[in-house]
């Protein structure tokens, strides 16, 4: 069956004798003027920004099933799309300035038609004008078991884009947890933000050299493996963030410190070259040891950056697929329904089901785009649509 079905109503026509007037029977109830509706226009999005699949590759599908619906109109509906979608995608950028904590990342990308003016209006502020590369950023923002995952593509780093976010975060509110790699670039210089370096990147160093140093690489990653056992058993239980940081205090602090001494006995014993591979693994992770270790010390504060890289898969995806973006308008077509989609997804929403409902009501959106978010726009259509009442 293929993935966008197509309804062909031939309308009786009849022709006045007297007059040659012609008259054309209505269509039936709910068929409106329009050539395609919400449902096929979702459906191009999420398979093209959600399962991968290029225009081309679609328009091949549906020629096989005799549906044929070109590349060409496949841009046209997702790109006519957008104005509707963006209020709902602006809230959630709003909503994830104001969380608590925040996870951010980047993945390389290929956009064709980058104006040598484009990248010097994205690179205004910046003193590195001579940036050539094209990224697409993944920001993550969790609150009271909420998230949301953001797309932004360009010549702009994870640290500035996140800088973008944090633009509207609220004055009165206390600097947010920031979950990313040890890069320099994922840092926003403009906005103060608590530092947590992801634990699984300090891991990997180690996993990497498992065949050079099995007893060493065993030590650290064993130790590892209790701290994320903890980590397991806090979310199975579902504590809330205070709890978390006594349970890991209780639990994890005494293997971390154990961990940190026996890196300096490494060095001061001289059982490592610090310019090995060993070495370097260890003075990375010396250097950015108390952001590895703000679980420890700041509730709520994550162990890794895993759930960005996670969402990147999206952007990847694409890119394995698509190859690339034609300009920046496309990217940005892409970075809103890849927001929209992953966060139903995150959320545990059907992304379909999703965007159709924007889309269907585009000025309630437009008006309340709170009221339009993944996690509450089915009680907010549930209120529009009342059922029957129950008889007495």
């Amino acid at each position: 069956m293929a993935p966008l079905s197509a309804t062909v109503y031939a309308c009786d026509r009849l022709r006045c004798h007297l007059c040659g007037e012609v008259t054309t029977a209505p269509a039936p109830e709910g068929v409106g003027p329009e050539k395609y509706d919400a449902t096929a226009t979702s459906m191009v999005g999420l398979l093209k920004y959600g399962a991968g699949l290029p225009f081309n590759r679609i328009e091949t599908l549906q020629a096989g099933m005799r549906i044929p619906l070109p590349a060409a109109t496949q841009w046209d509906l997702v790109r006519k799309a957008v104005p509707v979608l963006a209020p709902a995608h602006t809230e959630l950028l709003h909503q994830a300035a104001q969380a608590p904590v925040l996870y951010n990342d980047d993945t390389t990308m290929k956009v064709l038609k980058l104006t040598k003016a484009q990248r010097a209006a994205a690179l205004a502020d910046d003193a590195h004008t001579e940036r050539t590369g094209i990224f697409t950023s993944g920001i993550v923002a969790t609150e009271e078991g909420r998230q949301i995952a953001l797309f932004f593509t360009g010549v702009r780093h994870a640290g500035e884009n996140l800088a973008t976010v944090l633009a509207h975060r609220a004055a009165d509110l206390p600097a947010p947890i920031q979950m990313c790699d040890g890069l320099s670039r994922n840092a926003p210089s403009d906005f103060d933000t608590v530092m947590s370096s992801c634990l699984a990147h300090a891991r990997r160093k180690y996993v990497e050299l498992t065949e050079t140093f099995p007893e060493e690489v065993r030590f650290v990653l064993e130790t590892l493996r209790e701290v994320y056992g903890t980590e397991a058993r806090i979310q199975a239980e579902g504590l809330d963030p205070e709890p978390r940081l006594l349970r890991h205090q209780a639990e994890s602090a005494p293997r971390m410190a154990i961990l940190e001494q026996w890196m300096r006995t490494q060095f001061e014993e001289r059982r490592i070259e610090p310019n090995s591979t060993l070495g370097a693994a260890i003075r990375y992770m010396q250097k950015r040891w108390p952001e590895l270790t703000l679980f420890l010390c700041v509730p709520g504060a994550p162990l890794d950056n895993n759930v960005t890289e996670r969402v990147l898969k999206k952007a990847i995806l694409h890119r394995k697929n698509a190859l690339f973006y034609r300009t920046l308008n496309g990217a940005y077509v892409g970075d809103t329904f890849m927001s929209l989609i992953h966060t139903a997804e995150l959320n545990h929403v059907a992304p379909f089901e999703y965007l159709v409902a924007l889309q269907r009501h585009g000025d309630a959106v437009a008006a309340n785009p709170a009221d339009w978010m993944p996690w509450n726009y089915q009680a907010t259509l549930a209120q529009q649509n009342p059922g029957p009442e129950p008889p007495d």
